[in-house]
């Protein structure tokens, strides 16, 4: 009998940023993660918004040269009350976005409450806790420089639980499959 091929996929998550921008990659076989690497990309010393802009496409292209990833995940811009740091980060997502669809890469988008919840278990986590989950998870002992890069991280882990959750789901036909095959969780 021969033995079926391991699935193998490469995420890489973007936690999106004109300061800092935090990434994570992953290396997934049969549902089984791994760490490849995490860092940030610093723009802090730019003061033109279209050189961070450039940058950002730059690095991410780099990335996805070098590591070649199957998919990039990322974080999606949250609401907030300062419409031009909205913007921004709405560009810098932008130019992630571009770099990979660039190569042909699928993109998937998360928000930042459903990243913290898939890594820790609460939306309302915050970085830190997301920090250590990740590096128990993981099992990586550095602290990184910025916590953006374990948020980078967490984008990678988010998408990977997703797509185990959603490929060991089970699908159904209609309201009477589910209760059928549901009878203890009906009352």
């Amino acid at each position: 009998m021969q033995k079926e091929k391991a699935k193998e996929r490469i995420i890489l998550g973007i936690d999106p940023g004109t300061v800092v921008l935090g990434y994570g990659i992953v290396k997934e076989v049969n549902k089984k993660i791994s760490l490849i690497t995490l860092g940030v990309i610093k723009m802090g010393h730019l003061d033109d918004h279209a050189l961070k802009l450039q940058r950002i496409f730059k690095k991410t292209s780099a990335l996805i040269e070098q590591y070649q990833p199957d998919c990039v995940a990322l974080e999606a811009p949250f609401y907030g009350k300062n419409i031009q740091v909205m913007l921004k980060l709405g560009r810098a997502q932008g130019v992630a976005m571009a770099a990979a669809l660039q190569s042909d890469i699928p993109i998937f988008e998360y928000s930042p409450r459903k990243i913290k919840q898939s890594v820790t278990g609460s939306g309302n986590a915050s970085k830190e806790q997301v920090a250590a989950m990740l590096q128990n998870l993981l099992g990586f002992k550095e602290t990184p420089e910025f916590l953006d890069a374990t948020d980078g991280l967490a984008v990678a882990v988010c998408h990977s639980f997703q797509q185990n959750d959603t490929q060991t789901g089970k699908s159904y036909s209609g309201w009477e499959a589910f209760v059928k095959d549901n009878q203890k969780r009906v009352k």
